[in-house]
């Protein structure tokens, strides 16, 4: 069993208070007192409040990276590349809501600020992962050509759209919600 370190309760109530108040809104005192630290401890653990935000986005998107840019990878079936890539970023966002949430608010955060700066790459990752999977998809489906970028855009925003209800408790994304909103989206690429 392994016990928690002051670096991990300095990154799990950070992340708390990010995810409720964003990142813009939490000092760098409120964040070791939540803690049970002192301020000089989280400086020797992160150097700053966006060292710990880098942290969180290393350490928690990698778990994202790992589990849905494999998923993303085209296997010449749409519909199943498709649910693969539904069903894992569900897994994921289910697994770490507070990550999510921390996520679409920097996402949408200005592009200047520390806040999106730090959320960008991941961002950019599960982008380019989908861009990917569409480039490929239209080599057989000619009818896709040239909108790759268009469809993971579109795709991002599905995703995050259906995961956003489901964590505000609006839906349930069950099995069969993320197959019908992957038959959806398809109309919608293949028209």
């Amino acid at each position: 069993m392994k016990t928690e370190t002051n670096r991990d309760v300095i990154l799990e109530n950070s992340l708390r208070l990010f995810s409720e108040r964003g990142f813009e809104g939490v000092g760098v005192l409120e964040m070791a007192t939540a803690s049970g630290v002192s301020k000089p401890t989280m400086y020797h653990y992160f150097g700053s409040k966006r060292g710990v935000l880098d942290a969180i986005m290393e350490e928690r998107g990698g778990k994202l990276r790992t589990e849905v840019l494999p998923a993303a990878l085209y296997r010449n079936n749409v519909k199943n590349g498709l649910e693969g890539i539904f069903f894992a970023y569900r897994a994921c966002f289910r697994k770490d809501p507070l990550f999510f949430r921390l996520f679409y608010s920097l996402s949408a955060a200005p592009p200047h600020s520390e806040g999106h700066i730090a959320a960008y790459p991941l961002y950019l990752d599960l982008f380019t992962a989908l861009e990917g999977f569409f480039e490929a998809a239209s080599l057989d489906h000619g009818n896709m050509k040239g909108r790759a970028k268009a469809y993971a855009a579109s795709c991002i925003g599905v995703l995050n759209t259906y995961a956003l209800l489901e964590m505000n408790g609006h839906a349930e994304l069950t099995d069969a919600a993320l197959r019908q909103a992957v038959h959806q989206f398809m109309h919608g690429i293949f028209s």
